[in-house]
């Protein structure tokens, strides 16, 4: 008989308790509003900054080939000689003709101080009358002016010989090939022997810089506005895991891709070891910044099912289900996104046990 009214006893006392924990009004908490200042994760590719296949611009065969793969090259720097024999007969005979017309010239010149010479003393001896003919210094006057004729079109033909040395050579300027800007040679395709020329599609070389390097970085619409030009942004490489690099910010696509909702940006990346190389993958801390400032509410406040994410509101007394989407973690507190207010009450220990519509008693802290 005592067990009986120990087990009714103790029933009682739990269904109290329980009674008491089911009136308790769910503990309080308000939504807040702080600035966003946090980095994320964004794969890019490391490109050369300037990139170049050198090709030949004139026909001929391939001397020598001064560089090899890995070469570091200046500027200016003789990489590749050609040969073209038919091309230093071109030019014996353009500058052939040269000397022809430049001969010519001078016997047009010499024509033309007798022709003027004969004139001068006729016009002299005009002076006593009946001494000269009229027509006899006309004609005179005419040999003049048909002399200075022959030497202005031979003059026209002197500089045409020489536009033409003058062009030859510098076809044959282009036998010499020389590296357009400081770099690495990453390819070399040609070898001593080969016929080469303007219209073939295989280049001789391969010429990357890549002491100056463009890191291209696909980053989400909605995080572009933050980071202004010239911001440094770190990055880190798999190669080198434990060492931080970082770029500026130079260069923005200026157009969305209408498939990933990103927009392309380019950091300029200084690399004077050269420990990084075109192609490499790297992983950019993107920083996302907001001045206006983002929703937060503790993690606890944010309840997950399978078919929805939702804040418990007070809503004139009475629990209201709030669809929310989750940003970033900040500690104890999480990053929402919905139609909530800085200063709404939430529940600060939510689940969905709390029906909506269920009363909140005004206990709450």
């Amino acid at each position: 008989m005592r067990v009986i009214k120990r087990a009714i006893f103790a029933t009682a006392v739990i269904g109290v308790l329980a009674t008491s924990l089911m009136a308790q009004a769910p503990e309080m908490t308000t939504v807040i509003s702080k600035p966003v200042s946090r980095t994320i994760n964004l794969p890019g590719e490391l490109q050369p900054f300037m990139n170049v296949a050198i090709r030949a611009r004139v026909s001929g065969y391939v001397e020598r080939v001064l560089v090899d793969r890995g070469s570091v090259v200046k500027e200016g720097e003789l990489l590749v000689e050609l040969s073209a024999p038919e091309m230093k007969a071109q030019i014996a005979e353009a500058q052939s003709k040269v000397q022809a017309a430049q001969a010519e010239l001078a016997q047009s010149q010499a024509q033309l101080a007798a022709a003027q010479s004969t004139f001068d003393r006729m016009k002299k001896a005009s002076e006593t009358p009946g001494a000269i003919a009229g027509n006899e210094l006309v004609l005179a006057e005419k040999q003049v002016e048909a002399a200075a004729a022959v030497i202005n079109s031979r003059k026209e033909a002197s500089r045409a010989a020489q536009s033409s040395v003058d062009a030859l050579k510098s076809l044959e300027g282009y036998l010499k090939i020389t590296a357009p800007f400081d770099g690495v040679i990453t390819e070399r395709i040609v070898h001593p022997g080969a016929l080469v020329g303007p219209g073939s599609e295989t280049p001789l070389l391969v010429l990357q810089q890549i002491s100056h390097l463009r890191l291209t970085v696909a980053v989400p619409e909605e995080n572009l506005g933050a980071i202004p030009k010239g911001s440094r942004v770190p990055f880190q490489v798999p190669a080198f895991p434990q060492r931080n690099y970082s770029g500026t910010l130079a260069r923005r696509a200026q157009a969305v891709d209408a498939k990933t909702r990103t927009m392309a940006v380019e950091l300029d990346v200084m690399n004077p070891d050269q420990s990084l190389v075109p192609g490499m993958y790297a992983t950019v801390k993107w920083p996302v910044r907001s001045a206006q400032g983002a929703l937060y509410v503790p993690k606890t406040s944010v309840v997950t099912t399978t078919e929805r994410t939702f804040v418990i509101r007070d809503q004139n007394g009475k629990a209201e289900w709030v669809n929310v989407k989750k940003g970033a973690a900040d500690g104890d507190f999480i990053e929402i996104i919905g139609p909530l207010q800085v200063g709404d009450k939430i529940v600060k220990r939510a689940n969905d046990e709390l029906r909506d519509g269920t009363s909140l008693q005004s206990s709450s802290k």
